[in-house]
C-alpha cells in the first residue's frame, strides 16, 4: 500500500487497534491529522494537552486497553510530561504520539523544538524517534506491546514533520512476541510454607492486582486461607469493600484496622505493590516483625524499599492461581480475627459534621456512593476528597476507582473521567473533585459537551486547598498561608462557569439538599453536570499517620491514637 509517513501511523493505529485519540492538532503533528480525517478512529478534540495524556490514562484504566493521546511538537509534547509521569508511577499503559521538527532542524533550537524523546526516558517505558517512515508501523505496533507487556506503562513515539510527510509503503508489523515470566515452583513453595505456619498473616494488595485481572484469584485465595485483606489506594475495588475478609485502604489515611494488620503482622503477603511510603510510614518501623512474601511482575520492586524474604517474580494472576493450588493448610487466625475485629468495633470509620453548620463534605461522597452505586466509575483528583473517595465510596470491583497515585497530580479527575466515559460509553462516570483540582483542567469540560461525553462532577468546595490547609492546621499552628482560594465567594461562580462551559451547573448547601442534587444530575444524559457542594473549610481527613512518624502513630483523630499494645 503506496502511502505517506503519516497514512502508515494513521493504518498502523487502526490496526493496533486503536478506537480513540486524545489530541490537539499543530503544525509539526498536522500531517498525520489530515488521514485521520477519513479514519474509523474516533478523535476527541482536548482543549489542553495535558488533558488527552489524563483522559487517555482514564480510558486506559476503564477499559484495560492502550488509551492513545497526540499532540504537536514543544510546548504541546511538553505538556504531556506531566501525564506521562503520573502512568509511570501508576503503570497505565498509555502511547503518546509527538510530532516533532523537521531532521534537517533538529538540534537547532527550529521554532517550536523540544528534545521530547530525552525529556521522557525516565519517565515512560521507552521513548521512539522515528526517522523512516517505513518504521512507523513496527515501531507503533511495538509501543502498544511494551505498553501493555510485563509492568504497564507509558511510551512515547515522536515523529518528524518530514518523516510524516515522505512518502513510503505501508507494510503491516508482524505481531510482537508477548511472554509472560515463568513461576519459581520453589519460591511458590516457600510462599506457601510460610503462609501454612503464620499466625498474623495478611494480604497487602497494591494497583498490580487490577492491572493483571487478579481479582476473582485474589478473592479465591483469601476465601481459602480466611487471610485478611487490606487495599491500597491503587487496588481501591480489587477485593469487595463488602467482604468480612476487608479492612479497608491502609497508609497515611488508612483504617486504623487496615494499618495496624499490616504493622502488627508476622506475614506480609505483598502482591503488585512497591511499599510506598504513604503506605509503610517511617520505612524502618514498617511491620517490623512481619516476614515477607513480595510477588511483582517487576523484579526490580522486589526487595527495593522492604527485603523480600520471599520474592516471586511474575504475572499476580499466576501467582495467586499458583498459590491457591499449593496452600492446603490455612493457619489458626482465630486469635489475629479477635484482635482486628475489635480494632474494627473500636475505630470505624466517622466524621463530625462542620461546627458552623455546613456540609459535612463526607456525608456527601457517602450519599453519592449510595445513590449512584458500584457499578459506576469514579475518578478523584488529589487532596483531602481523594482520601474522602477512597474512604466512604464503597467499591466492589476492580477498575471503579480511577485516582492518580504516585505523582500524586492534582487536575487528574475531570480529564480522566473524560477518557473513562468515552472507552465506557454504557457507565455512569462521576469525576469528585475539590475546588483547586477543578480550576486546573476544567476546561476539558467544554470537550466533554461538545463531544456529547456526559460525565458528572462533584465538586468538593470548602474554598480552600484543603490538604494543604490541613497540613497548616496540624502542623503550622494554624497560619494558613496562601491556602484560601475564594470559591465559598464564588470566585469562580461554578454553577455559572458549568453553564458557560455547556454542561448543567447545580448547587448543593444543606444536608437536605445533596439527595436531590445527586438523583437530578443523574437524570441528565446529554451533557456534562457539575455539582457545586459546599462543604465546611475545617473538615480533616482520618485516620492520620503524619510525614516522617512510624504507623504505631497513627491518630484516628487529632490527638487520639490506637492503643496497638491492646493485642490478642
Amino acid at each position: 500500500m503506496d502511502t505517506t509517513g503519516a497514512g502508515a501511523l494513521i493504518k498502523a493505529l487502526e490496526d493496533v487497534g486503536c478506537e480513540v485519540i486524545f489530541g490537539m492538532p499543530g503544525g509539526a503533528i498536522l500531517p498525520a491529522y489530515d488521514p485521520l480525517y477519513e479514519s474509523k478512529i474516533r478523535h476527541v478534540l482536548v482543549r489542553h494537552e495535558q488533558g488527552a495524556g489524563h483522559a487517555a490514562q482514564g480510558y486506559a484504566q476503564a477499559t484495560g486497553r492502550v488509551g492513545v493521546c497526540m499532540a504537536t511538537s514543544g510546548p504541546g509534547a511538553t505538556n504531556l510530561v506531566t501525564p506521562l509521569a503520573d502512568a509511570y508511577m501508576d503503570s497505565v499503559p498509555i502511547v503518546a504520539i509527538t510530532g516533532q521538527v523537521s531532521r534537517s532542524v533538529i538540534g537547532t533550537d527550529a521554532f517550536q523544538e523540544a528534545d521530547i524523546r530525552s525529556i521522557t526516558l525516565p519517565i515512560t517505558k521507552h521513548s521512539f524517534q522515528v526517522h523512516d517512515p517505513a518504521d512507523i508501523p513496527r515501531v507503533i505496533a511495538e509501543a502498544f506491546t511494551l505498553a501493555l507487556t510485563g509492568r504497564p506503562g507509558p511510551v512515547l513515539v515522536d515523529l518528524p514533520k518530514d518523516v510524516l510527510a515522505t512518502a513510503t509503503t505501508y507494510t503491516p508489523p508482524k505481531p510482537a512476541a508477548q511472554s509472560r515470566p515463568v513461576l519459581s515452583p520453589v519460591q511458590i513453595r516457600n510462599a506457601a510454607q510460610l503462609i501454612g505456619s503464620s499466625r498474623k498473616p495478611v494480604f497487602y494488595v497494591g494497583g498490580g492486582v487490577i492491572r493483571s485481572g487478579a481479582a476473582a484469584e485474589l478473592r479465591k485465595l483469601a476465601e481459602k486461607t480466611r487471610i485478611p485483606v487490606v487495599t491500597t489506594l491503587m487496588a481501591r475495588g480489587a477485593f469487595p469493600d463488602s467482604h468480612e475478609l476487608h479492612l479497608g485502604m491502609p497508609g497515611m489515611h488508612g483504617t486504623v484496622p487496615a494499618v495496624a494488620a499490616l504493622q502488627k503482622a508476622d506475614l506480609l503477603i505483598a502482591l503488585g505493590t512497591r511499599f510506598d511510603d504513604r503506605v509503610t510510614g517511617l520505612l524502618p518501623h514498617f511491620a517490623p516483625h512481619a516476614a515477607v512474601v513480595h510477588a511483582d511482575i517487576d523484579p526490580a520492586e522486589i526487595s527495593k524499599n522492604r527485603k523480600a524474604d520471599v520474592g516471586i517474580v511474575g504475572d499476580c494472576r499466576d501467582v495467586l492461581a499458583a498459590l491457591t493450588a499449593v496452600v492446603t493448610r490455612a493457619p489458626d487466625l482465630t486469635g489475629w480475627w479477635e484482635y482486628l475485629d475489635g480494632l474494627r468495633t473500636t475505630y470505624p470509620l466517622g466524621y463530625d459534621w462542620p461546627a458552623d453548620g455546613m456540609l459535612a463534605p463526607q456525608y456527601v461522597i457517602e450519599r453519592l456512593s449510595t445513590l449512584v452505586g458500584p457499578e459506576a466509575i469514579y475518578t478523584a483528583g488529589v487532596g483531602q476528597h481523594q482520601m474522602w473517595a477512597a474512604q466512604y465510596v464503597k467499591y466492589e470491583r476492580p477498575g471503579s476507582f480511577i485516582n492518580s497515585g504516585g505523582a500524586g497530580t492534582m487536575g487528574f479527575a475531570v480529564p480522566a473521567a473524560m477518557g473513562a466515559q468515552a472507552g465506557a460509553p454504557d457507565r455512569t462516570v462521576w469525576a469528585i473533585d475539590g475546588d483547586g483540582c477543578f480550576q486546573m483542567t476544567n476546561q476539558e469540560l467544554a470537550t466533554c459537551a461538545a463531544e456529547g461525553i456526559p460525565i458528572k462532577v462533584a465538586i468538593i468546595n470548602n474554598g480552600n486547598l484543603g490538604m494543604v490547609r490541613q497540613w497548616q492546621t496540624l502542623f503550622y499552628d494554624g497560619r494558613y498561608s496562601n491556602t484560601r482560594l475564594g470559591t465559598h465567594d464564588r470566585h469562580p461562580d461554578f454553577v455559572r462557569l458549568a453553564e458557560a462551559l455547556g454542561c448543567v451547573g447545580l448547587r448543593c448547601e444543606t444536608k437536605s439538599e445533596v439527595d436531590g442534587a445527586v438523583l437530578e444530575a443523574m437524570a441528565v444524559r446529554d451533557r456534562p453536570v457539575v455539582i457545586d457542594f459546599v462543604v465546611g473549610q475545617d473538615a480533616q481527613v482520618w485516620p492520620m499517620v503524619a510525614a516522617g512518624t512510624g504507623n504505631d502513630e497513627v491518630m484516628a483523630a487529632r490527638g487520639i491514637r490506637p492503643l496497638f499494645d491492646e493485642e490478642e
